[in-house]
């Protein structure tokens, strides 16, 4: 594929665009039982027996807590202008109750001056699915009372950092949270209860606007906050058919509106409401929640991995559940027991993801139209694969060249197409705990040997250092 210019192909990104990468708090922090910090809901669920691949747990990880200086070094050698990063909230608040512990909050302070000393922008994510345990005993995000709990540490989080932190995410997938931690269970807190999930779903949204609230209450009017949603790409087994179509618009409902529709547009999709009436009654949708929910964004974030692909249930037939989100006994889409998931043929991740580019294109165009001026930033993108070193000690991963090229090359096209994306966050920086899948799986640029934590990076790193760098893409040529 070439570089030369042609106006549906610009040789060059923006100028401004932020080249980045990801990480989370759990996945890579370790130092779980240090100044102050007490168990999330992963803690407790990681050291349950049979929840997570051999056991493995986030109590070390690749050790960032200690050796954030290290890894800083590493993002301004690579060249990145930006890192996205989320705040441990039992680390800061550690009952998710009351004043805040500074040592907490002094490790995200360093980290802070730390990227700005190396011209990194920091770009904080306050909740990447780490509830304090104390919340989720006294209810989770099922009950109301977490929301304003969260705006409560969101408030604490953006006096401490909003005088140097220009940009916020209040949430990162939502969708994870309530559906994959409350319906199906494969992520903490590891519950089964499909209309517990849904009440998850609004007192999710509504932490998110009451926390945006909470932050602009207490920051520089120049800063913005968003939320970083896994809209999924939605799409039919077969396009032709009413059924198919039918199963579209059930998992997109589910998928997408439950979050956008609020968010963006003040209100739930009526057709999300009727397809999950028999689950709840909505009640817990107070008077004024859609108004508090529905609050100015200054940008939107989208994680984007594979599309889904979804037909009608044959009736009677056993019901595939090969929607790329753990194995379990039960669905973590309420109300669509009549809806089949399926994987395409051809190239996937080491996850058993499909591999299309053009979805995440598709993705940012349907953003651009949802949500007319929104500025947008890929706030996650990227591929596991099973990556090893050579016998130099150097780690190619050509597959993940490619994933990555292909993918850029999707965003670089919507820019073209009139697409406002301002930045582009690669997952991951680093290896790391990979949730109930323990250390199995690889999404890190920058390999790590998890014996002795060395920090090696891929040759996919040093590609992605050269588009930072110049602002173009290289070829995926082995490096």
């Amino acid at each position: 594929m070439s570089d030369s210019a042609t106006p549906a192909n610009p040789a060059t990104f923006p100028p401004a665009f932020l080249w980045g990468a990801a990480t989370s708090a759990y996945q890579i922090e370790g130092a779980v039982r240090e100044d102050g910090r007490t168990p999330s809901i992963w803690d407790t669920f990681s050291h349950t027996p049979g929840k997570t691949a051999g056991g493995e747990t986030g109590d070390i990880a690749v050790d960032h807590y200690h050796r954030y200086r290290e890894d800083v070094a590493l993002m301004a050698e690579l060249g990145l202008s930006a890192y996205r990063f989320s705040v441990s909230w039992s680390r800061v608040q550690p009952t998710g109750r009351g004043p805040a512990v500074q040592r907490g909050l002094d490790f995200y302070r360093r980290l802070v001056d730390e990227l700005l000393s190396h011209g990194i922008k920091p770009a904080v994510t306050l909740y990447h699915w780490d509830l304090p345990q104390e919340l989720e005993d006294a209810g989770g995000w099922p009950e109301r009372d977490t929301a304003y709990r969260f705006a409560e540490y969101a408030q604490l989080v953006g006096e401490a950092l909003g005088d140097r932190v220009e940009q916020w995410i209040t949430l990162n997938e939502p969708w994870c949270s309530a559906f994959l931690g409350y319906a199906s269970g494969v992520h903490a807190p590891g519950r089964t209860d499909q209309p517990a999930s849904l009440r998850a779903a609004h007192h999710l949204n509504l932490a998110h606007g009451l926390g945006s609230a909470a932050l602009r209450s207490v920051m520089p009017a120049r800063n913005s906050v968003a939320i970083s949603l896994n809209s999924s790409v939605v799409r039919p087994l077969s396009p032709g058919d009413p059924a198919d179509l039918a199963a579209v618009r059930k998992i997109d409902d589910l998928a997408n509106g439950i979050f956008h529709g609020p968010i963006l547009h003040g209100a739930y999709p009526e057709t999300l409401l009727e397809a999950t009436s028999a689950l709840t009654d909505w009640s817990y949708v107070h008077d004024g929640d859609l108004g508090l929910i529905h609050q100015p964004l200054d940008a939107l974030g989208l994680n984007y991995y594979t599309p889904t692909v979804v037909s009608a249930a044959d009736p009677g037939a056993e019901v595939p559940r090969a929607d790329g989100h753990g194995a379990s006994d039960y669905s973590p889409w309420p109300g669509a027991d009549d809806v089949a998931f399926h994987q395409l043929p051809g190239e996937r991740t080491e996850m058993g993801w499909s591999i299309d580019p053009t979805g995440l294109h598709e993705l940012i165009m349907r953003y651009t139209r949802e949500a007319p001026g929104l500025p947008l930033y890929i706030t996650e993108n990227g591929a596991a694969y099973d990556d090893k070193p050579d016998a130099d000690g150097r780690v190619h991963d050509p597959e993940r060249i490619a994933y990555l090229h292909g993918h850029l090359s999707e965003v670089r096209r919507a820019i073209a197409d009139g697409a406002d994306v301002r930045g582009y966050f690669l997952w991951s920086l680093l290896d790391n705990f990979e949730w109930a899948y323990g250390y199995d799986k690889r999404f890190g640029a920058v390999y790590v040997d998890y014996a002795s934590l060395e920090r090696t990076p891929k040759s996919s790193a040093l590609w992605y250092s050269r588009a930072a760098k110049s602002g173009a893409l290289p070829e995926p040529e082995r490096i």
